[in-house]
């Protein structure tokens, strides 16, 4: 599909759902309460305004400097996760309605609810209670979304690691999503967090930038001051496909980040070696001919005799990975849902959100995301810099046999 051909259906739907729910959301705070003039009329021009302004800030963001568009991005995005919290809230009530509405036909007690005067009624306390929760929410959301950064351990014991291996760190940073609304400051903090756990080896599993090399460039410049034994690998996420694939890709190899696009490496240490590859994104092959996943092409010529941690943005990788016999992969996208319960559409299209699971035998990780995409807030989720620990089963197979015996 032609690259102008999926923005232009993007934008379409985009802009179709995000008119929807700006007029549902007019409906239950204007319509419904009969809110009495002028604010009914004030209330429904800062509808217009505000939806109109989500549109526009993705064209600003592609125009201006990064530091120009952060002062007009901000409050549309915070503005953005209001507008998505008001909606689940709404729905919310309306879903209870329509229980207590089912109910009292059944019980044929559904007079009361008929009455015009109590409709309004309720649909007053609805709206007044939807806003000082929506504002709570969001308060909160933000907080969370700017606060501190919380280092994730997760111990994996990976199949066919040698004993040499045993404590192997991997430090994944994922969906870190420099642009306009995370900069250089906050990299440099990431990277000193980062450099702090002494891994042996980074990994960076995609949704690295949102704007170009030229915009950018600036901001990813602590990158290359990452510290680890074997090295800083890379694999795309789908917002690497829609601004400067190829000017990305040329950059991050030139400050000294190895790209793995369907391939594999081996990794040596203590005169031992497990394999470490990595896919491009699930969607890349829609806007770029020559990328897409390709597990077997990754896997190719392996003979499963070695263990294998795959990089792969997004978690339904799963399955061609548990066919090849993948041992652990490592995945983010889903930010873990970032907006309670945004989560619970994610496994619309995800089998995994968040944490570590079995999948026919191949572990995959998934990580709630080192930054944020659109609105600066996070409910229900936590960004993460991930210490993953490679345990070998026959380490761990000997301190339990040696634990029972003694």
């Amino acid at each position: 599909m032609p690259r102008w051909m999926f923005f232009a259906i993007f934008f379409v739907v985009a802009l179709t759902i995000v008119s929807g729910i700006h007029y549902y959301i007019y409906r239950r705070i204007v319509v419904d309460p009969a809110l009495p003039a002028p604010w009914g009329l004030i209330v429904k021009t800062m509808l217009i305004v505000l939806a109109a302004s989500i549109p526009i800030s993705f064209a600003l963001i592609r125009l201006l400097d990064n530091d120009l568009t952060h002062y007009f991005v901000f409050p549309v995005y915070v503005w953005l996760g209001v507008m998505l919290l008001f909606f689940f809230t709404f729905f919310a009530f309306d879903i209870i309605q329509a229980v207590v509405w089912i109910v009292a036909r059944i019980s044929q007690k559904q007079e009361w609810l008929e009455d015009p005067s109590r409709r309004a009624m309720l649909a007053r306390a609805i709206a007044l209670t939807s806003v000082g929760t929506v504002l709570t929410s969001a308060g909160l959301g933000i907080a969370r979304g700017l606060g501190k950064l919380i280092v994730r351990p997760v111990e994996v014991v990976l199949p066919k690691l040698p004993k040499e291996l045993d404590g192997f760190t991997i430090v994944q940073l994922t969906d870190l999503h420099l642009g306009p609304m995370r900069g250089r400051e906050w990299m440099e903090e990431v990277v000193r967090r980062t450099n702090a756990l002494k891994p042996d080896l980074v990994a960076v599993t995609g949704d690295l930038v949102d704007g170009s090399v030229s915009q950018l460039a600036h901001d990813v410049e602590p990158l290359k001051d990452l510290k680890s034994k074997q090295g800083t690998f890379f694999v795309t996420g789908n917002h690497e496909y829609f601004v400067d694939l190829y000017g990305w890709l040329d950059h991050l190899e030139s400050i000294g980040i190895r790209v793995l696009s369907n391939e594999r490496v081996s990794i040596e240490k203590n005169g031992a070696s497990f394999d470490l590859a990595g896919v491009d994104d699930h969607d890349g092959g829609r806007l770029a001919l020559d990328h897409g996943v390709n597990v077997p092409a990754a896997m190719d010529g392996y003979n499963g005799d070695r263990a294998v941690v795959l990089l792969a943005h997004q978690p339904r990788v799963i399955d061609d990975a548990a066919k090849h016999d993948v041992g652990l992969v490592l995945s983010g996208h889903t930010h873990g849902g970032q907006i309670w319960p945004w989560g619970y559409l994610v496994y619309l299209q995800q089998p995994y959100v968040r944490g570590l699971h079995d999948h026919n035998g191949t572990q995959i990780y998934v990580s709630e995301g080192t930054g944020f995409w659109g609105p600066p807030m996070r409910l229900g989720s936590t960004s993460e810099i991930t210490k993953v620990t490679l345990r070998s089963p026959e380490v761990v197979g000997k301190k339990a046999t040696d634990s029972v015996t003694s």
